[in-house]
């Protein structure tokens, strides 16, 4: 079970089956089922978030609200992307393994996002016109969140984006640059699959 094992996978203690309770285990038991399914390994940070089940579970819960295609307005690439560009800006390591590893997953285009991780700025000629106005607000809001205004809005109007896309975009780049600070804090170890996952589709 992925909350048994050996390894110091972050900074804090390893979660303690004993303090949570039968629902929020079986919360944490259908999420590492389904990154096995998905990945073929289970994502570090989600072995040691169990730590605190409740909050946990309410950060899950929030993520999906971001990620469900049924009630969403940008595409699940788009808003990898934005991850992209504000794990890269904060110098959040752990987070652009698993965003850069999505995102080569949605694009099939690792030199894309090896770019993006770069310096979104060197990829934009891979980029169309209105994911580069979003790579842009994403590292404006990260880079310079004292200076926001108007401006940002209106930049993205004018490449098409609608005021339901904009407030996604607002809480997808806010709800990473939330995410980089505290997996930053408690440092999980990257799982060595993100590294080398999604990069080789001239072989699938």
């Amino acid at each position: 079970m992925a909350l048994e094992f050996d390894e110091q996978l972050s900074r804090l203690e390893k979660p303690d089956r004993n303090e949570m309770t039968n629902k929020e285990y079986a919360v944490f038991n259908e999420n590492v089922e389904t990154m096995e399914k998905n990945w073929g390994f289970i994502n570090n940070l989600f072995k040691v978030l169990p730590l605190n089940a409740s909050q946990y579970i309410g950060f899950l819960d929030f993520k999906a609200s971001l990620f469900n295609p049924d009630t969403c307005y940008l595409t699940n690439a788009d808003k990898e992307m934005i991850g992209v560009v504000v794990s890269s800006i904060n110098c959040c390591s752990y987070c652009l393994t698993t965003h850069g590893d999505a995102l080569r997953g949605y694009t099939k285009n690792p030199m894309l996002v090896d770019k993006l991780s770069y310096n979104f700025r060197s990829a934009k000629d891979l980029l169309t016109e209105k994911q580069y106005a979003l790579c842009e607000y994403a590292w404006y809001v990260t880079k310079h969140a004292d200076e926001i205004d108007e401006t940002q809005i209106e930049n993205l109007r004018k490449v098409g984006f609608n005021d339901h896309e904009i407030l996604e975009a607002a809480f997808v780049a806010g709800f990473f640059n939330y995410t980089n600070r505290w997996v930053s804090t408690i440092a999980p170890v990257a799982n060595p699959g993100h590294f080398s996952h999604n990069r080789n589709f001239d072989k699938d």
